[in-house]
């Protein structure tokens, strides 16, 4: 065994033995490597020896274990960050701001300059200015936007929707949504503007506003329809403009929830509620005893929901919150003796009853809210579900009776007042509704005539543009050469040609309701020219106006009261910014 004389630094180092077996106490030589040095009666140079080739040995010296580097050490290791690096770390702090609604003086706040020196090892690093990470995002918006002119470039048919908002500094704003499905039948959604009037929102002012939008993107020659809600200045806009109009679904169905809750009797258990809900929501003692009373009746703690006029099926959600909590309500206001009427069985009843006339158009709006698949033809198949719903049965009460028979009435109303003839298309167009079991079989003949019509409008303005340029089009050129000089009996052939199209895509078999048209379409492209042409037209429209209800939404988080001045340029930016960079296409 060597002895601690003959060894340095824990063994790792020895001395040199000379021949007549005495020992050079001014040379060693590494254990590990065989290295040779010379021994200075210093351990300096070995222990860097040992941390340059061995770092694993020199971590467990004595006194030589991993310290943790000081902030000035690590600074000092990494040294001042590149005028490159710093480049890119202002790009990802003005896309951070845009993306998820940061304010802009976040870049004044000491935390985030520490957590960048920390990360960065620059002790001398400095956040940009405000000014700077506007100059930024500036330029962001202007990459984006250029990105999304090329995508409406290539866009044969743009659907829109348009509403108006009112911001926290009480200013007016027109948000505009653009819906389009590429050559690679893509659905693309995205926002185009979210831009301040100062006018008052008069029809023709609407109208002006909406024009100037499809001006600014070169789109006013593409646009096929209009989606807006009920309000009735964009209604009378939409009619001065030379779009087709699609009315809200969302906010038709919502309308009339409303008319039936008023008149089938429901008022006097609703106002119940709401006095509960409000009982716990006001007062902050009361909503932890209720908190207490779930946790020992072993329920999760979650506090009641307070319906409000404005919210979509926030009548639902209270109803059901109360009767998820029955036991805990209850008990609650017994302990505290309050004077809060409880509900009965009989209005339990109700309630129960009422959730399950709810729950479908809960479920109706939801799905005709997304704006990432096609809508607008799930609207018809979508009514005359709530429809068949809604028909009363020998079990249903007087209240109950009342609400479907009220709802039946208005929705049906509404419907009627609504894009019939672009939904039937629509409905028609998608491979999982064209047996148009939704509508009454004396209207599914009208539909096909109707498709067929467009049809044979395609193929003039075809045979137009060919007669207009001397050239005929690249799809079916030869057919359309063939029609430049076609006889009666031509035309004919080419109506039967038109007919037979249609005779097989309805012969297809209907496809599963998990399975996406778009991906339908998108493989028989080939098949169906001019009529998958037609169908891009059609089911790129959305069905309702939530993508403007959204991109409000987002406005809210950006417009607070301490951005309340935050310039109508900006306000464009940042939530445009927002939109597309979090747009999943």
């Amino acid at each position: 065994m060597d002895k601690k004389e003959d060894t340095l630094l824990n063994g790792q180092f020895r001395f040199k033995l000379l021949p007549d077996g005495t020992l050079d106490k001014s040379k060693v030589f590494c254990v590990l490597c065989k290295g040779e040095f010379n021994n200075h009666r210093s351990s300096s140079s070995l222990t860097y020896h040992l941390k340059a080739k061995h770092p694993g040995v020199a971590a467990t010296l004595d006194g030589g274990g991993l310290r943790q580097t000081t902030l000035q050490q690590f600074a000092v290791r990494g040294g001042p960050l590149t005028r490159v690096a710093t480049n890119k770390i202002t790009e990802a702090i003005a896309c951070w701001v845009a993306k998820n609604c940061r304010p802009v003086n976040i870049v004044e706040d000491a935390g985030l300059r520490d957590v960048i020196r920390e990360a960065s090892g620059d002790s001398a690093y400095h956040l940009p200015a405000r000014s700077t990470v506007m100059s930024r995002i500036e330029t962001l918006y202007n990459n984006q936007k250029a990105i999304k002119q090329r995508l409406l470039e290539q866009a044969p048919y743009i659907a829109l929707t348009c509403d108006h908002w009112t911001s926290a500094s009480n200013a007016n704003y027109l948000g505009a949504t653009a819906h389009f499905i590429d050559d690679n039948w893509c659905l693309h959604s995205f926002a185009l503007t979210v831009s301040k009037s100062t006018e008052r929102h008069y029809a023709e002012a609407c109208a002006q506003h909406i024009q100037a939008v499809t001006q600014e993107w070169n789109i006013e020659k593409k646009i096929t329809t209009l989606g807006t809600d009920s309000a009735r200045n964009l209604t009378a806009a939409a009619r001065l403009l030379p779009y087709e109009h699609l009315p809200c679904t969302a906010h038709s169905l919502q309308r009339a929830i409303t008319v039936s809750l008023a008149d089938s009797g429901f008022d006097a258990v609703l106002t119940k509620c709401r006095k509960i809900v409000g009982h716990f929501k006001h007062s902050p003692a009361n909503a932890r005893e209720l908190n207490q009373q779930q946790v020992a009746h072993k329920q999760k703690e979650e506090s009641l929901i307070q319906d409000v006029p404005t919210r979509w099926n926030s009548t639902l959600h209270m109803i059901t919150r109360i009767q998820q909590n029955k036991s805990p309500i209850e008990a609650t206001l017994s302990q505290q003796n309050s004077k809060i009427p409880l509900l009965t069985e009989a209005e339990l009843g109700k309630l129960k009853k009422l959730e399950e006339l709810l729950e479908p158009c809960r479920y109706v709006t939801e799905t005709l809210g997304g704006q990432h698949y096609i809508s607008c033809s799930v609207v018809l198949p979508a009514f005359c579900h709530l429809f068949r719903v809604m028909e009363p049965s020998d079990d249903d009460t007087v209240n109950i009776v009342r609400f479907k028979k009220a709802f039946c009435e208005d929705l049906a109303k509404r419907k009627e007042n609504s894009n019939l003839t672009w939904l039937k298309n629509a409905t028609a167009l998608d491979p999982r509704f064209k047996d148009l079991k939704c509508l009454p079989k004396s209207e599914r003949g009208e539909v096909w005539s109707s498709l067929n019509n467009l049809l044979k409008e395609d193929r003039n303005a075809q045979i137009q543009g060919a007669q207009t340029t001397g050239e005929a089009p690249q799809k079916k050129r030869k057919m359309s050469i063939f029609l430049l000089a076609s006889s009666d009996s031509d035309t004919d052939d080419e109506a039967e040609s038109i007919q037979s199209t249609l005779d097989r895509y309805k012969s297809e078999s209907k496809t599963d309701m998990d399975e996406c048209p778009l991906q339908w379409w998108s493989k028989r492209r080939d098949s169906y020219p001019r009529l998958e042409q037609i169908a891009r037209k059609y089911l790129s429209t959305p069905a309702t106006t939530v993508p403007c209800e959204r991109l409000f939404s987002l406005s809210g988080h950006i417009i607070q009261k301490k951005r309340a001045t935050l310039s109508s340029s900006n306000v464009e930016r940042l939530v445009c910014l927002s939109s597309w960079l979090n747009v999943k296409e």
